[in-house]
């Protein structure tokens, strides 16, 4: 069993000069497409996955996802309590219809 730095990813580990056990790297995805980190398709070192200077990187992609999706989340919660408020004011002012009609009734009854 290995200890709490014996793990493939940990510092330890990598500073161990152990030959032939590298780091697995998880493959990064965007949108659904894995990238390929085979020899030049993508690097750290700056080299483009496309031509073009101005691509996101695959993390930027991620929190721009992920941003999005709280920001959707924050408005479906903000339109739920909306919908809820409406719901309860309506319950209420059926409610309280409700007791006068039966009031009125009451008292038309009397006479």
């Amino acid at each position: 069993m290995r200890s709490k730095g014996d793990w493939v990813g940990s510092r330890k580990f990598k500073d161990s000069n152990q030959p032939g056990l590298r780091t697995a790297r998880a493959p990064a995805s965007v949108g659904g497409v894995v990238l390929c980190a085979a020899r030049g398709a993508l690097s750290r070192r700056g080299r483009r996955i496309l031509e073009g200077d101005n691509m996101p990187t695959a993390k930027q992609l991620a929190d721009i996802g992920y941003k999005t999706f709280s920001t959707s989340m924050m408005l479906l919660t903000v339109y739920g309590g909306y919908l809820c408020s409406v719901r309860a004011y309506h319950y209420f002012q059926r409610r309280s219809s409700q007791r006068q009609a039966a009031e009125e009734q009451k008292t038309s009854g009397v006479l």
